[in-house]
């Protein structure tokens, strides 16, 4: 079991290397809950993620043979990148075998910190079993994203971080995917403030460590489904879980829609690009899967920002639909001259904005005398998408939303 000597000598090792990151109050995320929110910024951490954190820690820790020989892992992305720079800075080669569907931007930023990239599989557990697979061909040294005591103690400085900034802190809030992060950081606040909650946070498409919890044991997946790619682990890891289970006070499930939203709210009120691993605390927060008394000092840690910029438009898309700022909508319209116009008579009475419109004749699924149209809508809200809604309904459209 790692401890609190582990992660204070992890320090030491890693503090050339990693930044010391913001703690920001936010009073934007204060209002919204109730709570004093203040957001642990891992996002501006080299390479965009605490993963640079535990990876320079156990490569510092390697024997002079073990550099010689060389490192691999497997990642998703931002493990990747981590274990890229720490072993190129430290003059060690690395080999890092990461899932064919990998974000392009981690994978090419895991090439230019110095890394031979192979891509193999469909997820992380693929890749990790052809990454053991090179472990053993050329006699490297596995650094394990998450399952490693070094790993675990460097990724713990982060806690050291938070109690030291904020003394006062009454929860914490980590995501989870193998499980290394929230041991590393749950063993640095809980024994030195033992009254502080640890709430970890899984997406629901990969929720390994809060179904192990609930049978007693690790549980293994048969696949994960989320936007969250960087948490997106079939299994937590056997050392992360016995920290889990010792200091953990909770762990709790989020949806896409949900971390959508928050990494929405990210971008238009803190003005801070968050991936969806790193945006399910705030997401935890927000819907509230967390219980939290008001005025209660919550810091959710924003584990890292590096999201694929085709996903990133993908999750905007959902938050904005989630939050009742866009709405695609389809009805039907006798086809008469200034049909057409009726319709968006009532939407511009409504003030809402149209981004694009769809008139179809030659639809299958209508009548010969019909027309099929479809809007993309701007609007201002869910009270004003109903209010929109119910104007239509009443002029005599029927309305099916699409998004």
């Amino acid at each position: 079991m790692v401890d609190l000597s582990d992660v204070l000598d992890a320090r030491v090792r890693v503090e050339e290397t990693a930044r010391r990151t913001p703690l920001d109050y936010s009073h934007t995320f204060s209002d919204m809950t109730g709570a004093e929110v203040h957001l642990k910024l891992e996002t501006f951490q080299r390479t965009g993620s605490f993963k640079i954190r535990g990876a320079t820690n156990r490569i510092k820790t390697l024997t002079e043979d073990e550099k010689s020989a060389g490192v691999v892992t497997a990642s998703a992305g931002n493990h990747a990148q981590g274990v890229a720079l720490a072993a190129t800075k430290s003059g060690v080669d690395s080999k890092i075998v990461m899932p064919e569907n990998a974000p392009i931007s981690k994978i090419k930023a895991t090439r230019d910190y110095g890394a031979t990239v192979v891509l193999h599989g469909d997820d992380y557990n693929d890749a990790q079993t052809r990454a053991h697979e090179l472990e053993a061909e050329e006699g490297r040294t596995y650094v394990h994203a998450f399952d490693d005591e070094m790993v675990m103690a460097g990724q713990g400085t982060i806690g050291l971080e938070i109690i030291e900034d904020l003394p006062d802190v009454d929860t914490v809030v980590v995501p989870i995917g193998g499980g290394g992060l929230i041991a590393g950081v749950a063993t640095a606040v809980k024994e030195q403030k033992p009254d502080a909650r640890v709430v970890g946070v899984q997406a629901e498409g990969a929720s390994s460590a809060a179904q192990s919890l609930q049978k007693g044991e690790v549980h293994t997946l048969d696949s994960v489904d989320t936007i969250a790619d960087g948490i997106a682990t079939r299994s937590v890891g056997q050392k992360p879980f016995g920290v889990i289970e010792e200091y953990a006070d909770e762990v709790v499930t989020v949806s896409d829609s949900e971390i959508a939203v928050a990494v929405t709210h990210l971008l238009e009120r803190a003005k801070t690009l968050v991936e969806g691993a790193g945006a399910v605390p705030l997401a935890a927060l927000l819907s509230g899967a967390i219980d939290y008394d008001e005025d209660e000092v919550v810091v959710p840690l924003l584990s890292g920002g590096n999201i694929d910029m085709n996903t990133l438009t993908t999750v905007i898309m959902r938050g904005l639909v989630e939050t009742g700022r866009y709405v695609k909508i389809r009805t039907v319209l006798e086809d008469r001259p200034g049909a057409l116009d009726d319709l968006l008579d009532v939407i511009s009475a409504q003030q809402a904005n149209i981004y694009g419109i769809q008139h179809d004749r030659t639809s299958r699924d209508i009548g010969m005398n019909a027309a099929e149209v479809e809007l993309d809508l701007e609007t201002r809200g869910q009270d004003h998408v109903e209010t929109l809604l119910s104007a239509l309904r009443e002029e005599g459209f029927d309305v099916e939303i699409l998004a």
